[in-house]
């Protein structure tokens, strides 16, 4: 049983736009990398990292977001068609964006041809995402701000949260801070229990800088 909202409650949604600003930064350099593949098969090889970790947790994102957040908002939008036909788009701009990433897995797989169709199908994903979130900013947050408690929130945040655990922690939080600005990394990380931030502080950030290609190869857009 979650709690009724209350007037002047608001969720926080600080966590909502560190991900999607990941989500944008990643997507940048997803295309741009694509761009340079040229006809070499090697340099298929040198996404593998960025995107495989990229996709990860844009899956988990966007499963709790169909399983979770979307399901409960639909629920308290009985009556409201404008509402729920903006549910309705989100969930359909998430189906959109799945067969994307099936076309960039299938040209990385492919090392001797995949290099002529990755360019495509990474500029086909980019515009579907950045459109995505985009949408999800101007209209879908303003009403998760307005109509859905702390509480609920907390359950979004909680099966997202569940499915990295302290297995991807050390990866997660990294991912999420990469070229962040200093407020943002310093708002990010008083979410976090301190003993994950000072690891970040002291270790994982570090380490993701060594295993990420993309930062070496690529450079940030």
């Amino acid at each position: 049983m979650t709690t009724p909202h209350q007037p002047g409650e608001t969720v926080d949604l600080t966590m909502m736009y560190a991900f999607h600003d990941g989500l944008r930064r990643d997507v940048a350099i997803i295309a741009k990398s694509a761009a340079v593949t040229g006809d070499d098969p090697s340099r298929l090889t040198a996404t593998h990292f960025g995107w495989d970790l990229f996709k990860r947790f844009l899956t988990i994102h966007h499963t709790a977001e169909d399983d979770v957040l979307w399901p409960k908002l639909r629920g308290q939008f009985a009556g409201r068609p404008d509402d729920l036909e903006l549910l309705e788009a989100m969930e359909a701009e998430h189906d959109r964006i799945d067969p994307l990433i099936a076309a960039i897995d299938a040209a990385l797989a492919d090392e001797q041809g995949g290099h002529t169709a990755l360019g495509d199908a990474a500029d086909a994903f980019a515009t579907e995402l950045n459109a995505h979130l985009s949408h999800e900013e101007s209209d879908a947050l303003p009403l998760i701000e307005r109509e859905l408690s702390p509480a609920d929130w907390a359950l979004f945040a909680d099966s997202q949260r569940n499915q990295i655990g302290l297995g991807l922690a050390p990866r997660y939080i990294p991912w999420l801070l990469d070229g962040a600005t200093p407020e943002r990394v310093a708002e990010v990380l008083a979410i976090f229990p301190p003993p994950l931030a000072a690891q970040y502080r002291t270790a994982w950030k570090q380490q993701y800088a060594e295993l990420n290609p993309w930062a070496a190869d690529y450079g940030r857009p």
